[in-house]
């Protein structure tokens, strides 16, 4: 009789704890589709004070934090930049960039597996923008993302990562 395997625990998810950042290798939405089970986000919609520097800067200019999320999640096929100047024109225009906001988060959300938390991902966005987008931009940095590198900067630090990570090679001469 064999013993029956322990049960998989993510242990990145228990307990919803914050994941350190830095020199890991980026966790992409694709090594979350294969899983069924959602997860939950790493830290909740009103732990905005968690990170004060990105709470006063998301709640002074959104349109910052946002270009920062929308690159990552777009994985740079749009520009920082551009995303930055779609949200502010919107905002000045309409005053419902939360509309175009929601639609990054339910991308996320499907990307990275994550709950439909606390409802939907629009009614979020209108109702507690500036959370919304500090909860996102931090769990982004909980999967290993340096936020102020971009897309490109994030795939270059791990390129490196996984370069000085790689064992040597040993070649053997053949000898006669």
């Amino acid at each position: 009789m064999h013993p029956s395997p322990e049960p998989y625990v993510n242990e990145q998810y228990s307990d919803a704890q914050p994941v350190p950042y830095g020199n890991q290798p980026i966790a992409t939405g694709a090594q979350y589709a294969a899983s069924e089970a959602l997860v939950p986000w790493s830290t909740g919609l009103f732990d905005c004070c968690s990170d004060c520097n990105n709470c006063c800067l998301t709640w002074c200019f959104p349109c910052v934090t946002f270009g920062q999320i929308a690159e990552i999640i777009d994985e740079g096929t749009m520009p920082r930049i551009a995303s930055v100047a779609i949200y502010a024109v919107i905002v000045a225009s309409t005053g419902f960039a939360c509309i175009y906001a929601g639609l990054y988060r339910k991308k996320m959300r499907k990307q990275y597996r994550l709950e439909k938390s606390p409802c939907n991902d629009y009614c979020v966005h209108c109702c507690c923008e500036s959370c919304a987008l500090s909860q996102e931009y931090r769990e982004l940095q909980n999967r290993g993302f340096d936020m102020i590198m971009g897309w490109q900067g994030n795939l270059q630090r791990n390129h490196r990562v996984a370069i000085t990570l790689t064992p040597p090679t040993i070649e053997l001469a053949m000898e006669r």
